[in-house]
């Protein structure tokens, strides 16, 4: 029964990840399609509400699955003594828990950056803001194999 629970939550973490991912891919697709005017390195564009709701939705996801990597894997890797005194999966454990939280941190902020130069209430003047909104879409997938390792070997340990 723990199996499959387990299996079931892996896959349910990789989906959200993958799904928030492609969300970002698809709201810099959106972003481009809008009417800029591009003068060396700036680049006015109205903003896009189709790219802004992607970008929130892919911002959401990626929230949502690092709180329930974060909440399943448990705390058990940083209330332990020594870390040179832990299992090998305790230590797995714990790296991949500092990778999720540094991938969050980067994909989330490029992820609210590319949807802030979205927001309806301004059009954006001033320096190119290129690829953030895919950069953040990638960095989701990335976070879903370091949460995906995080959990098992939280569990294994």
């Amino acid at each position: 029964m723990a199996r499959e629970v387990t299996i079931f939550l892996c896959l349910l973490i990789v989906v959200m990840d993958v799904t928030a991912g492609i969300l970002g891919i698809e709201a810099e697709i959106a972003q481009n399609k809008v009417k800029h005017l591009r003068l060396w390195i700036f680049e006015c564009r109205d903003p896009s509400h189709k790219a802004f709701m992607l970008g929130l939705g892919a911002a959401i996801l990626l929230s949502l699955a690092h709180v329930i990597a974060n909440m399943l894997g448990g705390c058990n890797c940083f209330c332990s003594q020594e870390l040179q005194k832990n299992s090998p999966n305790r230590q797995l454990s714990m790296a991949c828990l500092i990778l999720t939280w540094i991938v969050l941190a980067v994909g989330l902020s490029m992820l609210v950056i590319g949807t802030a130069t979205n927001n309806k209430s301004r059009g954006s003047c001033g320096f190119t803001h290129h690829h953030f909104l895919s950069i953040g879409g990638i960095l989701c997938f990335v976070h879903g194999l370091f949460c995906v390792a995080y959990y098992v070997s939280a569990t294994a340990s």
